[in-house]
């Protein structure tokens, strides 16, 4: 087994070594300086909320988005619905949340949150039949990598009880780092 050990005064140690297969494998750096992204250091997750809540008619309500399918380095929070990642860089977020009403609305829409304000708005669906809504948010948002978070919340206007619809396929957060700041 063959290796190339590099040491520094006060990076450590990077050790990269011959695979097991025969053949070429080849690995480019770029001439910019950076942090190199492993499988190991990528936050990524995806959760969704598993029992509906009551949503205020005319105002913002953070959706309480509870259960995780994954959460690859424990970046979110199923307490508080936060989404806090441990690496700066660009993150591909998407919710989706599915409102139920028994009468007439006249605004649904998402919001993402960054540290506590909103930041990008999804969905804005108007309409007047008591339906199911699905509603839509997806950006490409940078994060500091501490302290900044992500939350989903949902606004529906209208009378009458409002609920999100809440699963694995109607109610949910995720997010990617694509690019290491």
């Amino acid at each position: 087994m063959a290796s190339i050990v590099v040491s520094g005064d006060t990076s450590g140690a990077v050790t990269l070594s011959a695979p097991s297969v025969a053949g070429t494998n080849t690995i480019t750096l770029p001439a910019a300086t950076g942090t190199a992204m492993v499988s190991g250091n990528m936050p990524a997750f995806s959760a969704y909320a598993n029992a509906g809540q009551t949503v205020s008619a005319g105002t913002f309500t953070k959706v309480a988005i509870n259960t995780e399918y994954f959460d690859t380095a424990n970046c979110f929070n199923t307490s508080t619905y936060a989404f806090t990642p441990n690496v700066a860089g660009y993150y591909q977020v998407t919710a989706q949340v599915t409102l139920s009403t028994t009468v007439s609305y006249t605004l649904a829409l998402t919001q993402i949150y960054k540290n506590g304000s909103a930041f990008k708005t999804g969905n804005d669906i108007r309409g007047t039949t008591g339906t199911n809504v699905r509603l839509l948010d997806s950006a490409l948002i940078y994060m500091n990598g501490t302290p900044d978070y992500l939350e989903i919340y949902a606004r529906m206007d209208g009378t009458g009880t409002i609920t999100s619809v809440c699963n694995s396929s109607d109610g949910y957060f995720q997010a990617v780092l694509v690019r290491a700041a």
